[in-house]
């Protein structure tokens, strides 16, 4: 008396951990942020010269715009993620959701450009 269904060796699971690589992403982009904040605020408290020129001064050094610049990056995606999933979880118009996904694309993209245009002025 075996029963046909659905259950067992041909039940097909799908979305197996669905979510890790975000999980893992929004830490690691985190970890980038605090060590980021950690390196300006020393680098705040051991100044002595609270004035543009020494704020300027911060971001002469290459590996301190190419840090900021990887921290922004970081930010970024932390933001693509989290908005991405309040797209997917708020908006039940598949058009709509798709049409908010590529502004928020588009949106990040162009903020990354800007930040890459502004460190690189200084």
């Amino acid at each position: 008396m075996a029963a046909k269904n659905n259950i067992g060796m041909h039940r097909r699971v799908v979305g197996a951990h669905y979510g890790w690589r975000e999980w893992v992403v929004q830490r690691v982009t985190a970890v980038v942020m605090v060590v980021f904040t950690l390196v300006l605020l020393g680098w705040f408290f051991a100044a002595q010269n609270f004035s543009y020129v020494g704020w300027a001064s911060i971001f002469a050094h290459q590996w301190m715009k190419l840090l900021t610049f990887v921290t922004l990056l970081s930010l970024f995606y932390h933001a693509w993620v989290g908005v991405r999933d309040i797209w997917m979880d708020y908006v039940k118009v598949a058009g709509l959701r798709l049409a908010l996904h590529v502004a928020t694309i588009l949106w990040l993209v162009a903020a990354a450009g800007y930040a890459a245009q502004i460190l690189w002025r200084v």
